[in-house]
């Protein structure tokens, strides 16, 4: 007689969580970020997929969880961008130096990086996070017909900030505090935003 096996995780299995990281991993890497679902996750680490967001919530949790996102721009932006507008590009910048500024967010934000611009599988599924998660949540926020290449637009600033401050470390970019960087840089965000 076969038994079989109920709903949610096996008896005896502590490791769900390892199970369900490494599944994820496999799904987003076979399918893209748009392609995997919870489901085909749970499916795969063989537990129920309610076990999958009591342990990492929605996808994009789970994603920038494996990804080792070390901040979380689809959350933290468009509640920037729900504060008042008339700054609202100088906080953005704010937000991205100073969490970049913390050695583990630096460490792991760079890491993400650098898998992004040379890895071909890791930068379609970031493109696709992005272009899933970040981008339309920036779009919503802002009252204009061109939104989303706005949008595009910001994430292209602050990516390029990023790449050439902490990655290429340009000296003159290395060099600059935050304050600074953010009165110079926040001005071309609010101007993408709003203008």
């Amino acid at each position: 007689m076969v038994s079989r096996r109920g709903r949610g995780r096996p008896p005896g299995a502590s490791d769900a969580r390892a199970r369900i990281e490494a599944a994820a991993m496999h799904e987003f890497g076979e399918h893209g970020y748009d392609g995997a679902t919870m489901r085909a996750i749970a499916a795969r680490a063989e537990v129920d997929s309610a076990l999958v967001h009591h342990y990492f919530g929605t996808k994009a949790d789970l994603f920038a969880e494996v990804a080792g996102f070390p901040v979380r721009p689809d959350v933290e932006v468009p509640a920037i961008l729900r504060g008042p507008r008339g700054d609202a590009g100088e906080r953005i910048v704010r937000f991205v130096l100073e969490s970049f500024e913390r050695p583990d967010v630096r460490k792991r934000g760079v890491m993400v990086l650098r898998t992004v611009v040379s890895g071909k599988l890791t930068g379609p599924l970031v493109t696709g996070f992005m272009s899933r998660e970040l981008l339309p949540r920036i779009a919503a926020e802002i009252d204009a017909p061109d939104a989303e290449l706005r949008a595009s637009l910001v994430a292209s600033q602050i990516a390029g900030l990023i790449i050439a401050r902490y990655i290429v470390k340009l000296p003159a970019l290395t060099g600059a505090s935050v304050d600074e960087l953010v009165a110079r840089v926040g001005p071309t965000v609010q101007r993408y935003l709003f203008d």
